[in-house]
């Protein structure tokens, strides 16, 4: 025991470490940041003729040259015939890798509004969703994001390879259609809240904490402060509220959903989600767009910001504590039942 007490108190002490030396660099590069803001582009790719060159490259591996020849003029016509026939409603494609703070928020309300502006039809916009899920803010902003797409009559499929859950799971339930791969982690439809709590270090080394509010409930609890059952009552109850809130989101766009069965915080894989209702079809993200690209052009669509050096050393800081921290929560994990 003494040893694990040792081990996670050379990993605070170095989590520490780590902030002190980079606080003066946050600073620094924080007054530098403001200065001017990072700039975006859009980049638009067109998944149709990668798909097709990379068929066209294993297909030539078997074949002669003579046979390379005729296949390279069969193209040349095809892309001929293809100028002069109608061309079919495209699909477009974005890209959202969620993290606790939904960040990427940003970047997909620019993707979106870029196609809302163009004021372009497209047969289906396919989202391909990532994550675990995060804050509430976030996520509800997100959700709001891709509501602005439903709402001018674009069809929006989201496409789940590993994981839509919690907030993921707030995002994937506004389109249309959700499609999972077999084993995808989906669902997730609770509310969480961990604080840690110092009061009573502080009470055992003498030091006095005073926190100074207006109103009854501005705090209920705090990391230094003594937790109250008031306090911690009315913690519970905003929990709930949200809880009914998310619940409520999930009725709106599946109405047919049992909440009860699946309102528990719990997760499904994406053959047990298809049984329960949260999602509509079990396929990988890569057959489905596939699929469409035997009928329709498919654009990916991204918004790229350029990082400041401010933004790359944040990055970097945030790994490195998140990464110390998740490796003392796996080692103790491990070593429990010793």
């Amino acid at each position: 025991m003494e040893f694990f007490i040792d081990y996670g108190s050379f990993l605070l002490k170095s989590i520490s470490l780590i902030v002190i030396i980079a606080l003066p660099f946050m600073i620094f590069f924080s007054s530098k940041g403001k200065e001017s803001a990072a700039a975006g582009t859009l980049k638009i790719t067109n998944l149709s003729n990668k798909l097709d060159n990379m068929a066209s490259a294993v297909k030539s591996i078997t074949l002669n040259k003579n046979e390379r020849k005729k296949l390279i003029k069969e193209k040349k016509k095809e892309l001929k015939a293809k100028k002069n026939q109608s061309i079919p409603k495209p699909v477009y494609v974005l890209n959202f890798n969620g993290d606790i703070e939904a960040s990427s928020v940003e970047n997909l309300k620019e993707e979106i509004t870029a196609i809302l502006k163009s004021d372009t039809k497209c047969q289906e916009l396919v989202l391909r969703l990532e994550s675990p899920g995060g804050t509430v803010i976030g996520y509800g902003l997100c959700a709001a994001q891709l509501q602005r797409l439903r709402d001018a009559g674009i069809k929006v499929t989201a496409c789940v390879d590993k994981v839509a859950a919690s907030g993921g799971y707030m995002m994937a339930c506004v389109c249309n259609k959700i499609v999972s791969s077999p084993f995808a982690i989906i669902g997730s439809i609770g509310v969480v809240a961990a604080i840690p709590n110092f009061h009573k270090v502080l009470k055992k080394n003498n030091v006095d904490y005073e926190l100074h509010t207006a109103g009854e409930y501005k705090r209920t609890i705090t990391m230094f402060g003594e937790t109250t059952p008031a306090g911690r009552k009315k913690f519970k109850e905003h929990l709930e509220d949200i809880h009914i809130l998310f619940k409520d989101h999930i009725k709106k766009f599946r109405p047919n959903l049992d909440m009860k069965k699946i309102a528990t915080g719990e997760t499904w894989e994406g053959v047990k989600a298809l049984e329960v209702g949260l999602v509509d079809e079990i396929s990988t993200s890569d057959q489905y767009l596939l699929n469409l690209s035997k009928k329709h052009e498919i654009f990916e669509i991204s918004y790229i910001t350029k990082q400041s050096l401010q933004d790359k050393f944040s990055f970097f800081i945030t790994n490195t504590v998140t990464r110390l921290v998740s490796s003392l929560e796996t080692f103790f994990d491990k070593n429990k039942y010793r």
